[in-house]
């Protein structure tokens, strides 16, 4: 009984590390290029890596088409479990717009603003950890 216990035991503490530790030896790479005659809207930010999460590249807001993008170029950032890409009024996501799941760790990577969406309300772009209430990177775009 004893055995079977420790067994059970291990095998939960192995499957909880293994869901938060997997993600970082997993690299997503995507190579989306700009929206043809694309215009950009704010100033070119760099990606700013925060304590234990190295990132780096390039963030800015694009528009094109009566579009708006964020847009990260030579963009690097370490995986984690349930990352989110957000547009924020600040760098603790209390109020943001999400855009989506995390669609690369590196690479050239567009996400699609949501229309009424002004971007100038929303000034940092965050790679934001949703399970943890962790911040991986972010950048200020005004």
């Amino acid at each position: 009984m004893k055995y079977i216990l420790i067994t059970i035991g291990a095998l939960i503490v192995f499957s909880v590390a293994w869901y938060g530790l997997s993600p970082l030896f997993i690299s997503i790479k995507i190579d989306d290029t700009a929206p043809a005659a694309s215009t950009v809207v704010s100033q070119v930010a760099p990606v700013v890596a925060t304590a234990g999460h190295p990132a780096e590249g390039i963030a800015k807001i694009i528009e094109t088409e009566g579009k708006q993008y964020l847009r990260y170029e030579n963009f690097e950032t370490l995986n984690g479990p349930d990352l989110y890409v957000y547009l924020a009024k600040t760098p603790d996501a209390k109020e943001f717009i999400d855009l989506g799941l995390l669609r690369a760790t590196e690479g050239n990577v567009n996400y699609e603003i949501p229309a009424g969406v002004d971007p100038k309300d929303y000034p940092y772009a965050l790679t934001w950890c949703k399970q943890f209430g962790v911040l991986f990177n972010s950048a200020k775009l005004y």
